[in-house]
């Protein structure tokens, strides 16, 4: 599976320097300097996160930790009601932010939103999911991963570990990217897919129908989690139904990556969120300072990686300073 590297050459500022006339005192002067100014600035970021959900705690992390290095205000909300995701943009609109960062998990609810931001000259980076609507409602890029792609990865090291019938646990209705885990798992698994629609926000709902899937199909040899607090509760509904299927799941917590060192899950499928929350930080403030876009019309990618048993132990430090 092909990774695309994401070069960062911009992070640092250029700074020139000459010998003033009244004694070598070095001075900054033309397009570099003004471009390396701060001008300060206001962000919004608004995804469709539940409140405490930890995968969408490290994007927050990320987009505050731009913030602070490149000194402009960053606003943070979720909310996983794309009306009220709605309503949170046009806030932003009325507020006349400097740009907005919004995840896209329902494309179509948001696409009137985003078109009055776009309409009031307001850059949009999306993030995370609705890559393929992202540049047709006005985004100036999209910053995350080829769901498909990652679905494809994730069922080729589920093929390779012996499984041949596969539970893919989706956690919430309507989201596109999910579905596309789904579905590029299928593709590579050379097996049958079967997906189970649960609540992210009752996880011991979803241990409970987890375990009674596992125990009335026992030719379930495979589970994989989209969602790391999901993946916590199918490895307990595994334990709970007394079955030897083998879990994997998408993206990273604390937890997960414990439960990586202990064998208790295969693998997870880095997206790694953080960059999901920097980036777009870092790319609008360019365009705001110096009208730079990036990708050429293309998304940013910021995965899919893979992390095992074998990098587990570096990734555990990270995930616990929140970054990972």
């Amino acid at each position: 599976m092909r990774r695309t590297p994401i070069v960062l050459a911009l992070l640092g500022a250029l700074a020139v320097t000459g010998c003033s006339s009244s004694g070598g005192q070095s001075a900054q002067s033309g397009p570099a300097a003004s471009a390396a100014a701060p001008t300060g600035g206001s962000f919004s970021v608004i995804t469709h996160g539940a409140p405490g959900d930890s995968f969408w705690d490290v994007v927050k992390n990320g987009a505050e930790a731009a913030g602070k290095r490149y000194g402009v205000k960053v606003t943070y909300q979720g909310d996983g009601d794309p009306a009220k995701q709605s309503q949170l943009i046009d806030q932003a609109v009325s507020e006349k932010v400097d740009g907005i960062v919004v995840s896209m998990a329902n494309p179509d609810a948001l696409k009137e939103a985003i078109g009055k931001a776009v309409a009031a000259k307001i850059p949009v980076v999306t993030i995370n999911s609705g890559a393929d609507s992202s540049k047709a409602f006005g985004a100036i890029t999209h910053v995350g991963q080829s769901e498909d792609v990652a679905g494809r990865g994730a069922g080729e090291q589920l093929r390779a570990a012996g499984v041949t019938k596969l539970l893919c646990v989706i956690h919430e209705a309507g989201n596109v990217g999910l579905d596309q885990r789904c579905k590029g798992a299928e593709q590579t698994l050379g097996g049958a897919v079967e997906r189970l629609q649960v609540d992210v926000s009752n996880l011991a709902d979803v241990t409970s129908k987890v375990a009674a899937k596992l125990q009335s199909d026992k030719q379930v040899g495979g589970v994989l989690a989209l969602n790391p607090a999901v993946a916590v509760a199918a490895r307990d509904a595994i334990r709970d139904a007394g079955s030897q299927a083998k879990l994997a799941t998408f993206d990273l917590s604390a937890d997960v990556v414990a439960a990586i060192k202990d064998g208790e899950i295969l693998f997870a499928v880095d997206q790694q969120q953080y960059l999901q929350g920097y980036l777009p930080i870092t790319f609008l403030n360019l365009y705001k300072d110096n009208l730079n876009t990036v990708g050429g019309g293309l998304p940013v990618n910021t995965g899919p990686g893979f992390v095992t048993k074998d990098n587990a132990e570096q990734v555990a430090k990270l995930a616990e300073a929140g970054t990972r």
